[in-house]
Formats: C-alpha cells, sequence, structure tokens
C-alpha cells in the first residue's frame, strides 16, 4: 500500500449525549457553516424532512470571517439553556441580515438568557473547544465544504438535500 492509499478519512463519530440532534425518523449527521448561503438554504428544506439530524459546527471563518463568532454564540446559548439551542440555530440561518453582537444579544435576551452569562461563555475555551471538536471530526470524516452530510458512516454525495429526501423516503435509519 502507498502513503497516499493509506491516508483515507476516518469515519464520522457516532451521535454522542451532548451531540444536538432534532427530529424522528432515520438518523442523518450534516455539517454547516452558519454564515453560509448554501447552508441556510438547505437548511430551510431539511428542517421539513422527517429525519432526526445531528448539527455539527463547520465554520469556515477563511471565506465567511463572523462564522466563527455565530458558532460560538449558539453553542453559548446552550451552554445555558440547550432548549435555546434550537431557536437560536434556526435564527441564525433563517435571519442572516442580523448577525453582529447587538443582534446576538438581541436574540439571546429574547430566549430568556443572561446575556453576561451567554458574552462570557461565547468567548469562553469550553465553547471554542466545543466547536473546534465538531470541526476536527468533519475534516477527519472528508469534509472540504459546506454543506455536507453522512448517513452512517457514508458521506453523502451530490446535493445535501436531495440525499437527505431520498434517505427519509426509503425510511431506513442508517447506523450512527
Amino acid at each position: 500500500m502507498t502513503t497516499s492509499e493509506s491516508l483515507g478519512s476516518a469515519p464520522v463519530p457516532a451521535v454522542g449525549l451532548d451531540d444536538h440532534v432534532r427530529g424522528a425518523g432515520p438518523n442523518a449527521v450534516v455539517y454547516l457553516d452558519l454564515a453560509c448561503p448554501r447552508c441556510a438554504g438547505a437548511w430551510a428544506r431539511i428542517t421539513e424532512l422527517p429525519l432526526a439530524i445531528c448539527v455539527r459546527h463547520f465554520p469556515l471563518a477563511g471565506k465567511r470571517p463572523r462564522s466563527a463568532a455565530l458558532h460560538a454564540a449558539v453553542e453559548a446559548a446552550a451552554v445555558q439553556s440547550e432548549a435555546a439551542f434550537w431557536p437560536f440555530w434556526d435564527s441564525l440561518l433563517f435571519d442572516r441580515g442580523r448577525v453582529d453582537d447587538p443582534h446576538l444579544w438581541d436574540r439571546a435576551s429574547a430566549l430568556g438568557l443572561d446575556v453576561a452569562a451567554f458574552e462570557r461563555d461565547r468567548r469562553s475555551d469550553a465553547v471554542a473547544a466545543r466547536v473546534r471538536r465538531d470541526f476536527a471530526s468533519g475534516i477527519r470524516g472528508g469534509v472540504t465544504g459546506t454543506p455536507a452530510g453522512f448517513a452512517g458512516t457514508e458521506q453523502l454525495r451530490g446535493d445535501l438535500v436531495e440525499a437527505l429526501e431520498a434517505i427519509a423516503g426509503s425510511g431506513t435509519r442508517p447506523a450512527l
């Protein structure tokens, strides 16, 4: 075996207890960048599918400078209240025009979060480590851009939403 043949991607880690999962039905893991317009468009369609979706952070800060701050913000919301994660996540993808710090503070306040604690958590090492962990798992699994997804250990190729629609239509539950 040559060196290049031995450098394949590692399997994407199975869904863990601290992963963010929403929905029921067959499972999929998706890697999204909260500042990515393609991810926002895909998310609007993904949320309508009868799937259990595990989302993982994949901020591409080199392409979208605000990306890392958005991923940290949604994780900081979850530190205070796991129930705040999904409304915060959705709001960032569905209202991409208001993502500067004052808008993030307004979102946190509207969700009943302590804004000072939110801001402290957003800048914490623990939140940064969580986002890096998700990003690193995507890199190890072969993710090179967003949106990207996996069913079981198989990376979904082509249009992510179409691949997820096929999984939802088949009703099969890939092992994660």
